[in-house]
């Protein structure tokens, strides 16, 4: 019975973990920038030459809108490649002289063997890569902006995600989740001194890196961006966060959508969430910082689930040991005002705010994603964008 108990204390301390260490992360964050000295900047002998890799599967109807705003950028020196997997390319024109058509002949399926299809196809060997998904709009300074890190001799960078849509209370939602993993996963676990989580797309590195972390892998299913964070990380790389390289995201506006999608990254999670343990164990092994960090982060459940875990717990606690729940009840507190701060230090419009009331519907539908997670790479292979869902 004892023993029993301590278990159950020890997964209360360790989901407990997860509500504060958003708030740690940005001690720590504040007490490093406070006695940050200035990076050198030394210009790369040779500007970086980019091949711009957008996968499309089956659906091609955004790829126009995608090919103009790449086609806008103020950097030059790039090439689009656009890996049509499984689509109609029959009305798609695009100019030949900036953008490569590719249609595989056999089905892919996979975001890397696309990746990996378009490398075999460039038009001259680019040194750096960026990778942008069919839905995405990309800012003109994109390029310019990575080439701040690129410049400071990182080989790997994330960028933002900002939603291209709010036009529904889950869009909304969803648009408030990615500004919160943008704040502490990116900008804050960066300047932390540890790397930026990879976000599927608005990222870029060096070509080699890219082909020495996944050139031997047949990665399949959602997740290619954990395996590839994992091969950066784990080879001693940092993955710099560039918050002002901005692409804009669709967002999940309906709630099948909403569901098929979170079950995809719920699976994602339970496929490779181990591979924290890895990269944690190599940071204490090699007192790296960047991997010790990196390898916490890679640990913790997604969100809903820790909430209600949270939640359970403080419940349940006040029962069997009421000066527990009081534990739980700050730390909740406590991880509300991180999320908050979140939200404040970035660019948030008010009807994100007014969306955060709908919370508990978003759970719920993430609870039943939950539920359809073991076969959620049966379900679809790619989120289906658009409209027409009922709120």
């Amino acid at each position: 019975m004892k023993i029993a108990g301590n278990i159950g204390l020890l997964l209360q301390c360790l989901i407990g973990f997860n509500l504060i260490f958003p708030v740690v992360l940005l001690l720590i964050y504040n007490i490093k920038q406070s006695v940050k000295k200035s990076l050198k900047v030394t210009p790369l002998p040779v500007s970086p030459d980019y091949a711009i890799i957008v996968t499309a599967y089956e659906q091609t109807q955004q790829l126009n809108a995608v090919v103009d705003s790449l086609l806008k950028l103020r950097y030059t020196n790039y090439h689009i490649y656009i890996v049509a997997d499984k689509c109609d390319i029959s009305n798609l024109r695009f100019p030949e002289k900036s953008v490569l058509l590719l249609r595989p002949e056999q089905t892919l399926g996979s975001n890397t063997r696309s990746h990996f299809y378009a490398i075999k196809n460039f038009i001259r060997p680019h040194s750096h890569l960026t990778i942008i998904d069919s839905d995405n709009l990309a800012e003109s300074n994109y390029l310019d902006e990575l080439n701040v890190y690129f410049n400071q001799g990182f080989e790997a960078v994330q960028g933002v995600r900002k939603a291209k849509n709010l036009n529904s209370t889950y869009a909304c939602l969803d648009a408030a989740r990615d500004i919160y993993y943008h704040f502490y996963d990116g900008k804050i676990l960066f300047g932390a001194g540890s790397s930026a989580t990879l976000a599927g797309s608005g990222m870029a590195f060096t070509t080699d890196l890219y082909q020495k972390c996944l050139g031997h892998l047949d990665v399949t299913g959602a997740g290619f961006d954990k395996v590839l964070q994992d091969g950066i990380v784990s080879r001693g790389y940092q993955i710099a966060f560039a918050e002002n390289a901005v692409v804009y995201d669709e967002k999940t506006s309906g709630t099948d959508q909403l569901v098929n999608q979170r079950a995809r990254w719920i699976n994602t999670w339970f496929k490779y969430f181990s591979l924290g343990f890895r990269i944690l164990f190599k940071g204490i092994v090699n007192f790296n910082w960047n991997q010790f960090l990196f390898g916490l982060v890679l640990l913790r459940p997604p969100l809903f689930i820790f909430l209600l875990l949270s939640g359970f717990f403080l419940i349940i606690n006040l029962f069997f040991s009421p000066l527990i729940s009081v534990f739980w009840f700050t730390a909740l507190c406590v991880f509300v005002a991180g999320f908050y701060i979140s939200l404040r230090k970035s660019e948030t419009e008010p009807r994100i705010y007014q969306s955060l009331v709908n919370i508990p519907r978003f759970i719920a539908f993430q609870v039943l994603a939950l539920l359809k997670s073991r076969k959620a790479n049966q379900i679809s292979v790619a989120t289906k964008h658009g409209h027409s869902d009922k709120e």
